[in-house]
């Protein structure tokens, strides 16, 4: 009987997660999944070593340190003397899953890494642990491909999970019905992020933004996106002089139907550019923070979509050009430039081209397929 054991550390790992055992179980049914996870591992029949709630704390404290090297402790010595798994699977969550891969390299356990740590962005050393540690590479981006394997790490390109596991575009006009919003008006949404400390750096920008474009431009309307896992408590402070729309727990639906975006990084933008929404990027962070990242980043794009096509198609306003006014600039070229806008949608869709038609979770699961069920 084959075992294999799943290793995730916060939400978005447990879905990819769930897809892949899924997929897998389909080729190999009698195989035998345990894993660290959440809800959407269970679901797919994975008996958990361990959940998230001490895997995603956010921050650095002796607490979370302790709790993270003894877990690590706990799951090597699991595997090594009792499930004793055919293959130890990775996904994502770099600092945790790749000191436990050192062990288990030791041990003789083999290491397949879902959606590996950027190291093309920032900290490249990192690849070198990988090389030492990781037996191959299931890789998400097509440049990540030819980078690994100029390393002489084994590598498999399995194509985004978000093309396959993205939903489909909203009915407009029912959403639109649905929030109260006018249909013949154009939509600017906001996407401020799921941290605290992104809306403490980026909330206020964005409304005064938002105003500034509103005073221009009265026939627009506005929606701000409410990260489900943040309280109330923590948006309303900011949305005390304002009256616009505030939208939660339907990210997807809100990003498919907007004329323009205003996000802060991360895998948003990405969506958006599956959808091809025209967006903007901004961020900033404390400076301290900001000149660390200068000193460990490997690129000088922060977008997705940017990073991907290798050069800038969408606006990124980072941390000094942070404005209310830069902000709103790019905003009106956005809605009323037409031949900029048709181009920009025209490049947002190469960059979902580039991604592949490649179903993420089929080709992870074949791969693990052929290496722990398909060999004589």
């Amino acid at each position: 009987m084959k075992k294999l054991f799943v290793i995730t550390g916060e939400y978005s790992g447990d879905i990819h997660a769930s897809h892949v055992v899924s997929e897998l179980k389909k080729l190999c049914p009698d195989i035998v999944v345990e894993g660290i996870g959440g809800e959407n591992l269970k679901k797919a029949g994975v008996k958990l070593f361990s959940d998230h709630k001490k895997m995603s704390a956010v921050g650095i404290s002796l607490k979370i340190i302790y709790e993270h090297l003894t877990l690590g402790k706990r799951v090597v010595d699991y595997l090594k003397n009792e499930f004793k798994p055919d293959l130890v699977l990775c996904i994502d969550y770099g600092v945790f899953n790749l000191n436990v891969a050192r062990f288990l390299k030791h041990a003789g356990i083999k290491v397949f890494y879902y959606i590996p740590p950027q190291v093309w962005a920032s900290r490249k050393w990192r690849i070198h642990t990988i090389k030492k540690y990781i037996d191959k590479v299931l890789c998400i981006f097509p440049f990540e491909k030819p980078m690994y394997e100029s390393y002489g790490i084994k590598t498999h390109y399995c194509g985004h999970p978000l093309v396959s596991q993205l939903p489909e575009k909203v009915d407009r006009s029912e959403f639109f019905k649905r929030h109260g919003l006018d249909v013949d008006k154009k939509l600017v949404s906001i996407f401020p992020g799921s941290r605290v400390f992104e809306l403490k750096q980026l909330m206020n920008v964005f409304i005064r933004s938002a105003k500034r474009l509103k005073k221009k431009h009265p026939d627009l309307q506005f929606c701000i996106s409410h990260a489900p896992n943040l309280s109330d408590d923590v948006y309303n402070k900011y949305l005390k002089n304002t009256d616009f729309k505030v939208i939660k727990g339907e990210n997807h639906a809100l990003l498919s139907s907007s004329d323009a975006l205003i996000l802060a990084s991360g895998t948003v933008a990405l969506e958006a550019c599956l959808y091809q929404v025209p967006m903007i990027i901004a961020y900033r962070g404390p400076w301290l923070f900001y000149l660390i990242y200068l000193m460990v980043r490997c690129i000088k794009k922060v977008s997705l979509p940017n990073i991907i096509a290798d050069r800038m198609i969408v606006p990124e306003i980072i941390q000094g050009d942070v404005s209310a006014h830069n902000i709103a600039r790019h905003i009106e070229k956005i809605l009323y430039n037409k031949s900029y806008r048709d181009d920009y949608v025209r490049q947002l869709g190469e960059v979902k081209d580039l991604l592949s038609d490649k179903i993420s979770s089929k080709e992870a699961a074949r791969e693990i397929f052929e290496e722990i069920c398909n060999k004589s």
